[in-house]
């Protein structure tokens, strides 16, 4: 805030949030301070770029004015968030019951009385940056695992053993088939079933089992 005898300006940094080929606003208010009308006029080094309303005015005793200052969308971005545009707010003594139109420029000449003058800054302010995800802490020597298998030699040699493994019990099974045969018809000779025979039906389902859940 800059206080001065007439008017008390805020905030004196007009802070911009910059974002490209958008237009952006800043507000300040002056406050009169005294029992008289207090006449103000607002001058830039860069007249182009911003609009301000109002640009002059009058202040009633002891009350308050809001002013808007707009910067027109830029189409490039400033060189490192860097801004050399300056404002000057002038004030002086008016006539009592004056109206902003009773404003002239010679009221704010040096040479015709006092005037009161309050310079301000413009500061840009880069715009908020999504949050970014958090990111892992990486370890000397460890890599990231890898969520699929490779085609690689030990994948391979895998494939091979079971493939072994189920030709093996294919003919352990052609095995047994035989022996039980012969089991078989040594039972219809003899009248009964032996022991032997159910430990080989037993193995044989075993072995089936096997294949099925192989297969």
């Amino acid at each position: 805030m800059s206080t001065g005898e007439l008017l008390n300006v805020d905030p004196v940094e007009m802070k911009f949030p910059f974002e490209l080929k958008k237009q952006i606003s800043c507000s300040l208010q002056v406050s009169n301070k005294t029992e008289n009308h207090v006449a103000f006029k607002i001058k830039t080094t860069n007249p182009k770029k911003y609009c301000v309303r109002p640009n002059t005015g009058i202040v009633l005793p002891r009350s308050t004015c809001d002013i808007v200052v707009t910067m027109q969308a830029q189409k490039e971005p400033p060189t490192e968030m860097q801004c050399k545009d300056k404002f000057l707010l002038q004030s002086v003594i008016a006539p009592a019951g004056a109206s902003p139109k009773d404003i002239t420029a010679e009221m704010f000449n040096k040479d015709q009385g006092k005037v009161e003058e309050c310079k301000l800054k413009v500061v840009y302010i880069a715009p908020k940056q999504p949050p970014s995800p958090v990111a892992e802490e990486a370890d000397e020597g460890f890599s990231p695992c890898n969520n699929t298998m490779d085609n690689s030699s030990e994948a391979k040699s895998l494939v091979a053993k079971l493939t072994e493994e189920k030709a093996a019990a294919v003919q352990q099974g052609n095995k047994l088939r035989q022996e039980l045969d012969m089991l078989k018809r040594d039972g219809k000779k003899s009248g009964g079933v032996s022991i032997t025979l159910v430990i080989i039906i037993g193995l044989l389902g075993i072995v089936m089992g096997y294949l099925i859940k192989s297969t």
